[in-house]
């Protein structure tokens, strides 16, 4: 029985799933191969396929048998960072002369992979708001092959029906990719709403402690994972060892994590819905969010990310940043500690002038597990 059959319980699999007890000494850890080469058994006797570390390392590889169990997929490959998961994709997926539809909400780094790089060797782009069908239907070319969806988006928590999208790609024989980095595979897994791509950055709540970076990718279709590896091994942007190791670690706990941050999420958003500086709240577990409905149906709960806006435009939105305390002034998302930022200056600035750009007002949260109680006064304080 492989480990990904252990238990159709998810909190069993991301503790179990790849995590062998090592042959040698019983460790039910896997150990941390620090190691670039192995010794062959002759020409090719290569000892459990292991050559070279770039092509395979027994500690990725147990972080990508866990990945590929946890989002229900037959391969999971995990790369140095989530932008070298995202490019290794576009250039196994896409040639010259390519058509890309992605959405109007997404994070910056990746709009300017698309705006900046890919688009560089003659891959073609165009946005569409993907909570909308029709929408993405309408910007659908004959030349589109790949169809691309946040959801939760960065940083304004879009919602997207998987389900919905999967049929307008299949349609336009496209394959669609879903980066589901706000809400985790315990919130959500696209590859069983239609989904043929679910993209990582490992960086967030998966290693979950703001103490490793790196990237995913999960796939359903065994041909298209033993593509996207041969374009990993070709490009070589790897997970390290130790990375891979950290985010194993963090997947553990994983589920438990995941709990405390909606559950603070909520009630963050629930107080910024009362606060009288406070113009409008982006979080889907609130009922008036446009994509509630459709985002109670395809998620376990509403993750841990909070945006709003503030009356009194950009600069009281970047002084309720600064005046933060128990909240961190800082980038990324998805540790156990609080964050803030201002997006429009800070992780989405290369959206600045496109048609993603983000309001001057936005501020955005990712909410931790501390004290709900200490987190609520801190917002307050901060707002003034």
């Amino acid at each position: 029985m492989s480990d990904r059959h252990i238990s159709q319980h998810f909190e069993t699999v991301a503790i179990h799933a790849g995590n062998t007890a090592d042959p040698l000494t019983g460790a039910v850890v896997p150990p941390i191969y620090q190691v670039s080469t192995y010794k062959q058994d002759g020409v090719g006797g290569l000892r459990g396929g292991y050559e070279y570390s770039r092509s395979a390392n027994p500690t990725r590889t147990a972080l990508e048998e866990n990945l590929a169990a946890l989002e229900g997929g037959r391969r999971g490959l995990a790369f140095a960072s989530g932008l070298a998961a995202e490019d290794c994709l576009l250039r196994t997926l896409l040639s010259p002369g390519d058509h890309v539809v992605i959405p109007n909400d997404a994070y910056g780094g990746t709009f300017r992979l698309f705006a900046k790089v890919v688009s560089r060797w003659g891959v073609e782009w165009s946005v569409a708001d993907s909570s909308d069908p029709a929408a993405v239907r309408a910007a659908i070319t004959p030349k589109t092959k790949v169809v691309w969806v946040e959801t939760p988006s960065n940083p304004l928590l879009g919602i997207t029906d998987i389900a919905a999208l999967s049929h307008v790609a299949r349609e336009a024989g496209a394959k669609l990719v879903v980066d589901n980095t706000f809400a985790s595979p315990y919130l959500q897994q696209p590859l069983a709403l239609g989904a043929d791509v679910v993209v990582h950055s490992l960086t967030k709540y998966m290693g979950g402690h703001s103490d490793v970076v790196g990237g995913a990718l999960v796939v359903g279709d065994q041909e298209l994972g033993e593509e996207l590896a041969y374009h990993q091994n070709a490009m070589g942007a790897v997970a390290g060892p130790m990375d891979a190791w950290l985010v194993l670690r963090g997947i553990k706990t994983l589920a438990v994590r995941m709990d405390r941050h909606s559950e603070n999420a909520t009630k963050v958003a629930e107080m910024l819905t009362r606060h009288a500086r406070v113009t409008r709240v982006l979080y889907p577990g609130l009922p008036e969010h446009p994509g509630h409905e459709t985002a109670a149906k395809q998620m376990r709960a509403f993750g841990g990310m909070v945006s709003f806006q503030v009356e009194g435009g950009e600069e009281a939105a970047v002084e309720v940043c600064n005046r933060a305390k128990v909240f961190t002034l800082g980038e990324s998302l998805g540790g156990v500690e609080s964050l803030i930022e201002h997006p429009g200056r800070m992780t989405h600035a290369s959206v600045a002038g496109s048609l993603l750009e983000v309001p001057a007002d936005l501020v955005r949260l990712s909410v931790g597990i501390e004290n709900i109680d200490d987190l609520l006064e801190d917002l307050k304080q901060a707002l003034g």
